[in-house]
């Protein structure tokens, strides 16, 4: 087949796949960068093409076929012969890797990275309801993996003076529970690895000493329980915090039905709990941890329909985030496109000349500077045309400033004054100690005055281990910057740097168009692009 018949079916691939367009090519040898086939001149030489012969080669894969030249050709049995050879992108990512043998069509596996389960907390007072919005969450979920661990099975088990006295026990204080084994517990499932679960007997009061419930990893992770979100560490594991609100009145009466029944007690003694230590541990703990919910649900004797489906609607989308933006909702990925695809094969080949890593650079910064001031708030504003009319528009609403993580920030300060005019800008210097990458010591900052009033635009090309970008962040927090108001531009992040940074600052917004693999043992971005500000700077 013909290179350009190659490139042909490549385009109705695409349109056979259920998968976007954007990385689909990238994912198979037809466009692989290590073909010479693939980029090289027409001329005859036939030799590598040049940087800029390669963006405008990319412009052409993405283009070929939209003004019908090329598609029609050849005869229909032609036509069909050739998609017979050419399977469905969904159906070759379902092929096992040991299927690929030699076609030069079976696309390499696909990473990704951090895909950890959505992890929900379901929160409320006792018999509010938490089980059966936990089990509606699950049926409407029914085409997903969704486990739920409840935080009654982690009770500790009571000890002999506890128990002679047990009448006395507060059952519903944070004490109660193991904390560590249910933290420990999260963590496993986190990690897609199975855990055993206590089972916990409301009789004795005590753990069962040869029964475990064994829970194997999911797509989706509910943890139900009364301080769900009471629980610091816990909340901190969350990706989504519910809490179930019910009246009092028909808590203490499904809790009279649910103890008597189930729990083998009478209902002086439910209703001496009750008052004794279930309602005023509710006042205390319980009813404050609302406050950290992201959706709290009213419920009565009725299921809260609505509720349920706008929980599992957002549930959906996580799902189909198959990067880090599931459990980070302050990470935005630039969508990937054949330039921004193109832009990166470029800059990160070894063999780009400093002119053309320059050039392309700049236009990936661009990208990435556009994107970051799209995260800014607006405010609308109407203008009148010059015919008359008014527009109605937006905005900034806020004062911006951009800082640069010297040097290798320094580079993006351009596309920044190119996109937003008159801004003002400001620099900081981070040494990291070779000897411990950890230790960054700030050598040098200049900050506008007024920064504590601004939204900043943190620059930094490359998110590695993330220690020099979370030092940069605790200066501009200390200078009165409100974490909020921080936004991180990256050309390349590392999970490992995304994770340190945005689960230490969970209202700091990152920006990036690539996420690279990891981190060699001498602190290397894989594949990484090799030292940014050295091929950016240097003759």
């Amino acid at each position: 087949m013909s290179r350009k018949d190659q490139i042909v079916e490549g385009e109705r691939e695409i349109m056979m796949s259920s998968s976007p367009p954007s990385m689909l090519n990238f994912n198979t040898k037809r466009f692989s960068t290590n073909d010479p086939s693939n980029f090289s001149s027409s001329g005859g030489g036939g030799g590598p093409l040049s940087a800029r012969d390669l963006a405008e080669k990319f412009d052409e894969m993405a283009t070929t076929g939209s003004d019908g030249s090329g598609s029609g050709s050849g005869s229909g049995a032609a036509d069909s012969g050739a998609q017979s050879q050419h399977l469905n992108t969904a159906e070759k990512r379902a092929k096992p890797s040991g299927a690929r043998g030699g076609g030069s069509n079976s696309p390499p596996p696909i990473a990704h990275h951090g895909n950890e389960p959505f992890v929900i907390g379901v929160a409320g007072g006792t018999a509010s309801g938490k089980t059966t919005v936990c089990r509606e969450i699950i049926q409407r979920l029914s085409n997903q993996r969704v486990v739920i661990v409840e935080q009654d099975a982690f009770y500790r088990g009571l000890t002999k003076e506890e128990e002679a006295n047990v009448s006395e026990y507060n059952f519903d204080h944070p004490d109660a529970f193991d904390k560590k084994a249910l933290l420990e517990c999260i963590e496993q499932l986190k990690k897609r690895q199975p855990v055993k679960i206590p089972v916990y007997d409301f009789t004795t009061h005590q753990r069962s000493e040869t029964e475990t419930k064994l829970v194997n990893p999911g797509e989706v992770v509910i943890i139900e329980g009364i301080m769900v979100l009471h629980m610091e560490e816990v909340r901190k594991a969350l990706n989504m915090k519910i809490f179930v609100d019910t009246d009092d009145d028909l808590r203490l009466a499904r809790r009279i039905k649910r103890d008597t029944v189930s729990r083998g007690r009478d209902v002086d003694n439910v209703i001496a709990q009750y008052t004794k230590f279930v309602k005023p541990m509710f006042d205390q703990f319980i009813s404050p941890s609302k406050r950290f919910a992201d959706v709290i649900i009213p419920c009565g004797r009725d299921v809260n329909h609505v509720a349920i489906d706008l929980i599992t609607q957002h549930v959906h989308v996580k799902l189909d985030q198959k990067d880090l933006r599931r459990i980070y909702p302050n990470l935005y990925l630039i969508n990937t496109s054949f330039q921004t695809k193109a832009l990166h094969t470029i800059i990160r080949d070894k063999n780009t000349s400093k002119q053309d890593f320059v050039f392309y650079a700049d236009r990936l910064i661009r990208i990435v500077v556009e994107a970051g001031l799209g995260c800014l708030p607006f405010a609308e504003k109407i203008v009148t045309t010059p015919t008359g009319k008014q527009y109605v528009g937006v905005d900034f609403g806020n004062k911006i400033c951009g800082v640069s993580v010297i040097r290798s920030g320094e580079s993006m300060e351009n596309a920044l004054r190119a996109c937003a005019n008159r801004i003002k800008l400001g620099k900081i210097l981070i040494e990291r100690n070779k000897g411990i990458h950890q230790d960054c010591a700030l050598i040098y900052e200049r900050l506008p005055s007024d920064i504590k009033d601004r939204h900043v635009l943190l620059m930094d090309p490359i998110v590695g281990t993330g220690y020099a970008v979370t030092s940069a962040i605790e200066l501009l927090l200390s200078k009165g910057v409100k974490e909020g108001n921080i936004i991180v531009l990256s050309l390349i992040a590392v999970p490992e740097g995304m994770h340190r940074l945005l689960r230490k600052y969970p209202s700091v917004k990152l920006v990036t168009s690539e996420i690279d693999d990891g981190i060699s043992d001498n602190y290397t971005v894989l594949p990484g692009i090799g030292n940014f500000g050295d091929r950016y700077f240097s003759g």
